[in-house]
């Protein structure tokens, strides 16, 4: 999925970090834009929670990004990579990385316990990459 044909944290993120502050941080819409603010909150791209019996592998901070993503892929325990079928970019729209269709979860389900680590691969919208890795003791939120 290209994201990039669809950012919503705002300025004070954006200042926090020291990337480049464009007319509104919502605009953050190409690799250059993104890519030092998924460089420095690399280590909560995703989240588990545990809730209503299951675990949810969130992936909101990669979402809040996805303007200048080409793709998202995961693996959840050194199983298949499989790609995020993700809500597209809204470019063009005042806040193009709105969450606004209900039908695409921030989240996938797994069965209660069963996710130990998660493997993630992003392609940005220049066509470069990058991987992390994630033990669930790392990531459980509550």
């Amino acid at each position: 999925m290209n994201f990039r044909k669809t950012a919503q944290y705002g300025l004070a993120a954006i200042l926090a970090f020291g990337a480049p502050v464009p007319g509104m941080a919502q605009q953050f819409t190409t690799a250059a834009e993104v890519r030092p603010m998924l460089d420095a909150t690399k280590a909560g791209w995703v989240a588990v929670r545990e809730y209503d019996g299951k675990d949810l592998l969130y992936f909101t901070n990669l979402l809040v990004w996805r303007c200048g993503l080409d793709a998202i892929h995961y693996s959840v325990n050194g199983g298949a990579e499989r790609l995020w079928d993700g809500e597209r970019c809204y470019e063009g729209d005042a806040v193009p990385n709105a969450q606004k269709d209900s039908s695409k979860l921030p989240f996938v389900s797994f069965p209660l316990g069963s996710v130990e680590t998660v493997a993630v691969r992003i392609t940005y919208d220049d066509g470069g990459s990058d991987t992390a890795s994630y033990a669930r003791r790392d990531i459980l939120t509550q």
